[in-house]
């Protein structure tokens, strides 16, 4: 028991270490890697903020496993995506970026994970966030390999999909194994096994033991042709400074080159560069485990004169909304008591009397999923068009689907959580699905809409005050995605394309920061019956993307532009202009009172955000759309 406490200790600590050590660095190195003969970096400019909080303070490496430590305190080692989401929305109220802000912002449009994550709706997928933010599920999971890179997996799958859960689900399996296992080479290999084989962390994990062997005592020659491979010639949908792989493959590079040495791999972890204090502070925390706490390197957590506990035994949460300030050590006692409920839950035992206790693992246990309904975007259903949509992610499909109550649109089926056909009148149908695994029984009412026939792509035109995207604004702004999502006209709003390069338009114009009103529609030669219009948004940004107001215009008979009556938008606009707030890819219904029109627009004013990067400070408002659909009336 004691040496348990003892690694936990270590993983808790370490991650505090790497995490402060690392921050100096973050992001400063990526046209070449750090400067070596500064080695040991130390603390920096940070020690200033350790004197003024009087101990450690929270950064996105710790606070939010420190909230998961509170979600599993409340509802058990196990909780649900829902009671994570209910988690993220209270807690989380800034300080949040690119996978983690999408997703927040999808939670709060509705959604629950895994679709919070999903690559269709979240573009940051492929980003580095829950590589930093889930260690917990494996260090109180000591040994249970595969049960920490399942759970490492799911939780993943709350920001992350595809590739970019990948190195969560590596670490996971390596923090598990460290409780037993020292050798860094033969870690590396346990996480490996836990991967698809034909993954592409698990080739670059490979290419890194390739580059490691090829120049065993130059790590800077290691470190080029990686950077040249990973983000050089990444393609330009994924290139960014804090891919998830990138990123993975540098905390490799310095596992490897550091051999087990916790300063050397600490200092590695950093001058491997670009959003270097993530990997600092996972890898720091798995070196942790391996040697315990008393193996750490006493300066490093008593880094100011006085202190005889670790960072002077307090944690301040300065990033957090209520999240409570708390002793270190209590933490650690706190997360030993939930590695040993979940030990004990998965088929192990303490046994031994108080003080002398010895805790017994099943190293075989595995992750079930917690079975609950998830929710994320609404079945496409359109007249006289075939459908194929599911209720259900991988991580629920194979629990048992019914439908219990209501009736599906005619010439539609339901079996297994799946629904297909081809609709044929349009309408509201209200069912109840029920979702079980033998034992627990749950039902979820849902609103199916089937629309009618989509008039977009007959029109002749499309209307825009903005017909084209000014590429010199844009490559002027922190923008966080690749160029190629960008489409340099509005035409782009009725290929039916929802994500991807060329899906999404941003009304940028003149940089210049002044109040914008945006609208984007359609003209027909002849008259048209509308009653409905869905709205697409593309991918936001820090700093604007959204629309604050939302009304739909029609010309009248007079050729006038008059609103029109009675709209209702499904679900409503975020309330608030907080950018986290701003779902990526949300489709919003716009029904009203039929119109008999050539023309109909949605209208309404763009969002001018500050922001805290210089070169968005004199940008214009815009708004972002991937798709605008016209729907006939009945």
């Amino acid at each position: 028991m004691k040496e348990l406490r003892d690694k936990i200790a270590g993983a808790w600590v370490g991650q505090m270490i790497g995490n402060i050590y690392g921050l100096p660095h973050e992001n400063k190195y990526v046209s070449a890697p750090g400067d070596e003969s500064k080695w040991p970096y130390g603390y920096t400019k940070n020690l200033d903020k350790l004197r003024k909080y009087k101990g450690a303070f929270s950064d996105d490496d710790t606070d939010v496993e420190y909230m998961y430590l509170l979600n599993m305190e409340k509802y058990g080692y196990e909780p649900t995506y829902e009671q994570m989401r209910e988690a993220w929305m209270y807690h989380i109220r800034d300080r949040v970026w690119l996978a983690n802000r999408a997703a927040l912002g999808l939670m709060h449009f509705g959604y629950t994970p895994p679709f919070t994550g999903d690559k269709n709706i979240n573009p940051h997928w492929f980003q580095i966030d829950p590589q930093l933010i889930n260690e917990i599920w494996a260090y109180t999971a000591p040994g249970m390999v595969q049960y920490a890179a399942q759970k490492s997996d799911w939780a993943a799958r709350i920001t992350s999909d595809d590739w970019g859960a990948e190195p969560t689900v590596h670490y996971g399996a390596m923090y598990a194994a460290a409780f037993f296992e020292k050798d860094i080479r033969k870690l590396i290999d346990i996480g490996l096994k836990e991967l698809p084989a034909d993954g592409r962390y698990a080739q670059t994990i490979r290419d890194m033991i390739a580059l490691h062997k090829k120049y065993p005592n130059k790590w800077q020659d290691a470190w080029k042709e990686m950077a040249e491979k990973y983000y050089v010639n990444e393609p330009d949908l994924t290139k960014t400074i804090w891919n998830a792989n990138l990123n993975g493959a540098c905390g490799i590079l310095a596992m490897l080159y550091g051999e087990g040495d916790f300063q050397r791999t600490l200092d590695l972890s950093c001058a491997m560069g670009f959003d270097a204090d993530n990997q600092a502070a996972t890898v720091a925390g798995l070196l942790g485990i391996v040697y315990g706490f008393d193996a750490l390197p006493e300066n490093l957590y008593l880094p100011i004169e006085g202190w005889v506990k670790p960072f002077n035994d307090t944690y301040i949460n300065i990033t957090r909304h209520e999240l409570p300030d708390a002793s270190i050590e209590d933490q650690i006692d706190r997360m030993l008591a939930m590695t040993l409920n979940l030990v004990k839950g998965k088929g192990g035992k303490v046994t031994g009397e108080a003080g002398q206790e010895k805790v017994i693992i099943n190293t075989k246990a595995t992750f079930d999923v917690p079975l609950e309904f998830y929710i994320g975007p609404a079945a496409v259903l359109e007249v006289n068009k075939a459908v194929d949509f599911t209720f259900y992610s991988e991580a629920n499909k194979n629990y048992n689907w019914t439908l219990v109550q209501g009736d599906l649109p005619k010439g539609t089926s339901f079996e297994k959580g799946r629904l297909t056909g081809v609709p044929e009148i349009p309408g509201k149908y209200k069912i109840t699905i029920q979702l079980d695994n033998g034992k627990k029984y749950l039902k979820k009412d849902f609103e199916l809409l089937v629309r009618n026939e989509n008039l977009a792509n007959s029109a002749k035109s499309v209307l825009a005050n903005v017909n084209t995207l000014n590429r010199d604004v844009l490559d002027s702004c922190w923008t966080t995605f690749g160029n190629s999502m960008y489409s340099d006209t509005p035409e782009i709003i009725r290929d039916g394309k929802l994500n991807g390069a060329g899906s999404v338009f941003y009304s940028l114009a003149a940089k210049a920061k002044i109040p914008k009103v945006d609208y984007y529609g359609y003209e027909w030669e002849e008259d048209q019956e509308i009653d409905m219009l869905v709205f697409n948004t593309g991918g936001m940004e820090e700093f604007g993307g959204w629309f604050t107001s939302l009304n739909v215009q029609y010309k009248n008979e007079e050729g006038k532009w008059v609103s029109a009556e009675r709209t209702s938008i499904q679900p409503g606009l975020p309330d608030t202009d907080i950018v986290f707030f701003q779902p990526h890819f949300a489709e919003y219904v716009i029904t009203f009172k039929p119109v008999k029109t050539k023309s109909v627009r949605i209208i309404g004013d763009a969002m001018i955000q500050d922001h805290w990067n210089k070169y968005t400070k004199n940008v214009s408002g815009f708004t972002s759309i991937a798709e605008l659909g016209v729907y006939k009336s009945k």
